[in-house]
């Protein structure tokens, strides 16, 4: 039989056979699109699922979140509690560019699961990091090696103009005896000292008040090359109040609602604000060019001095800088008085170094300041007869009337012709001279740890016989030591290394002009900000990482500024004993130090008088 050809098939028989592969077709491919939409259906909410609730829990860590650390004791560094509303609501405006993700409620997972069930093992520091997402971001910068700023950003509050800027506009209110105006001209630095002695370089020199820290720093601070306006970021929050001012408006002849009032109306402000919230202010840090005393008032008296900035709550949270702290309180931080000295550049520092290292030196020892009569305890009596008695000493005396020590070409030029500078307590522990002496390249003789070894840890060597020389003041006071014969048993060598120890910290000694920026060297700003951001990342890493210091005493601050790194504990110590707080009153206490913080000020009077 001869086969048919395609061709030769009858029409209605072709149309019957093209039905059925066609209808078989479409059986095939409808199983197979059912397949393909069961395994597509798998893959998503099985395995998809599971790595998207693992990266989800990734993201959380970034969120900002309340933090609840009032059950967490975090002593080392900062020994207070943080006591802040959990509950508060408040906002912020930030640029579109650097808005934070708002928070989301919810609870933290717990932990981590794979598709196999098998619970994923955390360390006990990634959890904390889950409990403390709010300030892990700005820990993370300092991983990023290729950001210069990575780990050194810092967040300014945009305060109200009332706590700062309206202060200078009422400047001659800021002193009752100094017309305070001439001083804050020059970003803080005072008026310009003409070099009609030669005792100073030719720019870069100022008449600036010594309590002009307040504005100085507020200025540096707006040349501080990592600035941000990310607040998640920052290692530290900076609060540009001025508070050495504040308290300077009303320290006479104002009852205590009125020195209070700046000081309650900003812990107020700060703490509705979500910065915050984040550490209840132990990230915060402000200054004041003031000593300590004038922030601590010890009751509700109306005679009692100053006012209580630093003894509310939210304020023994924040980290305050001054110019003298205490040394019973661990809030508070000593950084340098100002000098004359302002340098634009690092050739002006550079110049003014090899200068003082080139002078030569007439005088073995000097001093410039007066007697204090009225205190029992004061040595200056004693040294002013010293240097009186010896051919070797040179003084300087600041008593009444018109005198020698307001002219700082005449305090610069006797340091210069000196080398070894006494540098008694002055009304409180510490006094503007022993910087003016160092910035001229003279080594100080301190007679009390309290006036340099434990106020400057930041600046300061704490080998203090590096730099500087110590006689107890009770070799003074009680067995009337030779300061000459003291001082000639030091080599000639030894002084020369010492010298130059001296001049090699100007740098970190001085504030540079806040209109410019030094190319390389770290001024006294400089390392005050280090120390900040160093002290706030150290209590973030303790509390992710679950340190806790419950031997924290805080009476004994001093001794902890001290430690060396890693050093946790304190015990007895040679200095105890100057800062013992009898109750016989042959040490030194809270109350005698207010009570030289008032001092201090009726000095200010008779020198203007």
């Amino acid at each position: 039989m001869r086969r048919r050809t395609a061709s030769s098939v009858p029409i209605e028989q072709m149309e019957k056979g093209t039905g059925k592969n066609h209808n078989t077709r479409l059986c095939f491919l409808a199983s197979l699109s059912v397949f393909f939409w069961v395994l597509l259906l798998y893959f998503h909410f099985v395995v998809l699922g599971t790595s998207n609730s693992n990266a989800i829990g990734d993201s959380l860590k970034l969120q900002p979140s309340n933090v609840n650390t009032d059950s967490i004791n975090t002593h080392l560094p900062d020994p207070h509690q943080i006591q802040s509303d959990p509950h508060l609501e408040t906002t912020q405006k930030y640029p579109e560019s650097e808005a934070p993700e708002p928070k989301k409620p919810g609870n933290y997972p717990k932990s981590r699961q794979g598709g196999s069930g098998e619970a994923k093992k955390e360390t006990k520091k990634e959890t904390k990091e889950k409990e403390y997402p709010s300030f892990m971001r700005a820990l993370r910068t300092v991983e990023n090696k290729s950001d210069p700023c990575g780990g050194r950003y810092i967040y300014v509050h945009d305060l109200p103009p009332r706590f700062n800027e309206d202060m200078l506009r009422e400047c001659r209110s800021l002193s009752l005896w100094t017309n305070m105006c001439k001083f804050t001209t020059n970003a803080g630095l005072g008026p310009p000292l003409e070099n009609v002695e030669g005792v100073f370089s030719d720019t870069g020199w100022y008449a600036t008040n010594q309590f002009a820290v307040d504005v100085i720093f507020s200025n540096r601070m707006k040349q501080y090359e990592c600035l941000t306006r990310d607040s998640s970021i920052a290692a530290a929050i900076f609060v540009p109040f001025y508070a050495g001012f504040d308290i300077a408006r009303y320290l006479w002849g104002h009852n205590i609602s009125r020195r209070d009032a700046a000081s309650l109306d900003l812990v107020d402000w700060l703490m509705k604000r979500p910065e915050w919230e984040i550490m209840g202010g132990k990230d915060h840090f402000l200054v004041a060019g003031r000593i300590t005393w004038d922030f601590r008032r010890l009751s509700d008296e109306e005679n009692d001095w100053g006012n209580k900035l630093l003894f509310l709550p939210a304020a023994k949270n924040m980290s305050m800088l001054v110019v003298e702290s205490s040394p019973w309180n661990a809030n508070d931080f000593g950084i340098p008085y100002p000098t004359y000295f302002h340098p634009a550049r690092d050739a002006d520092v550079f110049n003014w170094q090899e200068r003082m290292r080139n002078l030569e030196r007439k005088w073995l020892f000097s001093f410039a300041g007066a007697p204090r009569p009225g205190n029992p305890k004061s040595i200056r009596g004693q040294l002013i007869n010293q240097c009186r008695s010896s051919k070797r000493g040179k003084l300087l005396e600041c008593d009444f009337g018109e005198s020698k020590c307001h002219s700082p070409s005449s305090i610069m030029q006797m340091f210069q012709s000196s080398l070894f500078c006494l540098q008694p307590q002055g009304d409180s522990y510490t006094r503007r001279s022993a910087f003016d002496s160092m910035l001229a390249g003279c080594i100080p003789v301190f007679f009390h740890p309290g006036s340099a070894y434990t106020q400057y840890t930041w600046h300061l060597p704490k080998d203090y016989t590096k730099y500087s020389v110590f006689i107890p003041e009770d070799d003074i006071r009680k067995r009337n030591i030779s300061i000459e014969e003291r001082l000639l048993q030091i080599s000639s060598e030894q002084v020369k290394i010492m010298r130059e120890e001296v001049i090699s910290l100007i740098p970190r000694l001085v504030y540079a002009d806040p209109r410019s920026k030094l190319e390389t060297l770290k001024d006294a700003f400089d390392v005050s900000v280090q120390a900040v951001v160093d002290k706030v990342t150290k209590l973030r890493r303790d509390i992710i990482e679950g340190h806790t210091d419950d031997n924290f005493i805080e009476e004994n601050s001093w001794k902890y500024a001290l430690l060396e790194e890693g050093q946790r504990e304190v015990g007895p110590h040679e200095w105890d004993p100057f800062f013992s707080k009898p109750k016989d009153g042959n040490g030194d206490s809270v109350d005698s130090s207010a009570e030289a913080a008032k001092n201090s000020w009726k000095n200010e009077q008779r020198s203007q008088s």
